[in-house]
């Protein structure tokens, strides 16, 4: 059964800007008309989206008519939500060293990079079962997972994918494995 999945990441958030792992937040104001990249391929998809306010804003702005789902929620980041990673690098060196070193530490006390890893391939495994067509908002640690399950590249290379605000993933399922159909980044302002 062949399924399609396109991945979008939520618009731009203050966090987003200064690279701060991110609260539960709004979207930028004056965001939504470098959404339009984002359209090509949510023809005929079923719009489901992660729950925080800057994912259900991105999607409002694609299709009113979409549906909330927890799965696609962004990564735990413990008591690092709202700091810095700068300010943590300065503070907590070896724990920032162990959490981009060691995909099974969680020193924020959250999510791990494998925890997400395999929510993410277990969200893609039952979606590529029940096949079709979806469009999913979510977040940009999200989005690099789901690459990197597609890929089958181990958890080293969620480093090496870039998933900017807004950015989009086409994944295709052909009933036996997945693959990325492309990686479109928004034009930068």
């Amino acid at each position: 059964m062949t399924a399609r999945l396109t991945l979008i990441c939520h618009a731009p958030t203050a966090s987003t800007r200064v690279a701060r792992f991110p609260l539960d937040e709004p979207p930028d104001a004056d965001w939504a008309a470098a959404l339009a990249h984002a359209e090509p391929g949510l023809a005929a998809a079923t719009l489901l989206t992660a729950p925080e306010q800057r994912a259900r804003a991105t999607a409002a702005a694609l299709d009113p008519a979409f549906a909330v789902d927890a799965a696609l929620r962004d990564q735990d980041f413990g008591r690092w939500a709202g700091r810095s990673l700068a300010d943590l690098a300065a503070e907590e060196p070896d724990a920032v060293a162990a959490w981009m070193g060691d995909p099974a530490a969680a020193p924020h006390g959250g999510e791990s990079l494998l925890g997400l890893l395999a929510r993410v391939a277990a969200w893609m495994e039952a979606w590529a079962a029940t096949g079709g067509r979806v469009a999913a908002v979510t977040h940009p640690a999200w989005v690099r997972a789901a690459v990197v399950t597609a890929l089958g590249a181990g958890a080293a290379s969620f480093w090496r994918v870039e998933a900017p605000p807004l950015a989009r993933a086409a994944l295709s399922h052909d009933g036996r494995r997945w693959t990325l159909a492309g990686l479109v980044s928004p034009p930068r302002s």
